[in-house]
């Protein structure tokens, strides 16, 4: 069982609650769901008791359009992008007050909870490895990522194929886990984010897998 559990505060620039805010289009509760029936919680982080909040700040124009987001305070993993995706689907969903600086700065902790995972026995030294782990992942997952663009674009690769896919068999780049990249990418495209879906496809195929070739001919042009 997954428990994601959202704590929403919007502070102003200073981090005080200001007056006059803008509000999501059927109060905090409805962003609340909106988030909570959004989320796809990272796989790396959910294999590995991964939990914890992450700050997304971002600004919004007289529109309810979200711009300039990003994370103001993450942990370097999976968990950072996924708020920030999150975040960025409140797009063209809050209500602007007459006279909104639209300078001002919003905050959103968004808080990953894991329950029934047998998260409640790992120590502080046992997910910090699991953060380095990720960390180290993240370097070799890269270099087979920019083998394969260099491929792509007829570029000089430094490293040979062979190297690549044994990286690619440490990595556990399967077929299994290009099959849940898919899955993920679809689901994505279901909620309306297409921004979201096409990275997923890209990475897919940057990772040496034609499977999601198709919908980036269709989708992603």
């Amino acid at each position: 069982m997954l428990l994601i559990f959202f704590k929403i505060w919007l502070m102003g620039i200073n981090g005080v609650l200001a007056p006059d805010q803008p509000t999501f289009k059927g109060g905090t509760d409805a962003l609340n769901n909106f988030i909570a029936n959004r989320m796809i919680y990272p796989t790396f982080s959910k294999n590995n008791c991964l939990q914890g909040k992450i700050y997304v700040a971002f600004q919004l124009d007289n529109e309810g359009n979200v711009f300039n987001s990003k994370v103001q305070k993450g942990l370097g993993i999976d968990l950072d992008q996924e708020a920030l995706r999150l975040i960025r689907l409140t797009n063209g969903k809050w209500n602007i007050p007459s006279g909104y600086d639209t300078n001002s700065q919003l905050v959103i902790p968004v808080s990953f909870t894991l329950k029934n995972y047998n998260c409640n026995d790992r120590s502080a030294d046992q997910i910090n490895q699991a953060i380095d782990l990720f960390r180290n992942r993240l370097a070799l997952q890269n270099v087979v990522l920019n083998y394969y663009r260099n491929l792509y674009d007829g570029k000089m690769n430094q490293k040979n194929e062979g190297e690549i896919l044994q990286i690619k068999s440490e990595l556990g780049f399967d077929e299994k886990f290009i099959s849940e990249k898919m899955r993920e990418a679809k689901q994505k495209f279901k909620q309306g984010d297409k921004e979201g879906a096409c990275e997923s496809w890209y990475f897919v195929k940057y990772i040496g897998s034609n499977m999601a070739d198709e919908m980036i001919a269709e989708n992603c042009k």
